[in-house]
């Protein structure tokens, strides 16, 4: 088997057991470069726009690369006590998506 027929095995069993649907989460220094190039909105215009959409306090913030998108996930803890997880485009600041964490 050639050199480069057994890499490219390699890569398609890789891609294979982590699955099309993997999200690579994204580090703080990658984030401050993304945001500087203007790529994404910064984390304090995603927080003020996840408490517009769901008040409270944010417990935890996460930045990963879903499907050739950032996406925020914000979790907010309500006055209620329940645990709202947000996921924002990082781009725009749009809301995908709203559920309840259980």
């Amino acid at each position: 088997m050639s050199l480069t027929r057994m890499l490219l095995t390699v890569l398609l069993l890789a891609n294979a057991w982590t699955g099309p649907a993997h999200a690579m989460d994204i580090g703080p220094a990658e984030a401050r470069d993304l945001v500087k190039s203007g790529y994404i909105l910064s984390f304090e215009k995603i927080a003020s726009q996840a408490l517009a959409i769901r008040p409270g306090d944010i417990l935890e913030t996460e930045l990963e690369l879903k499907k050739g998108r950032y996406i925020y996930e914000v979790e907010v803890l309500d006055a209620k006590g329940n645990v709202w997880e947000l996921k924002l485009d990082a781009s725009t600041g749009q809301l995908i998506k709203l559920e309840l964490d259980h």
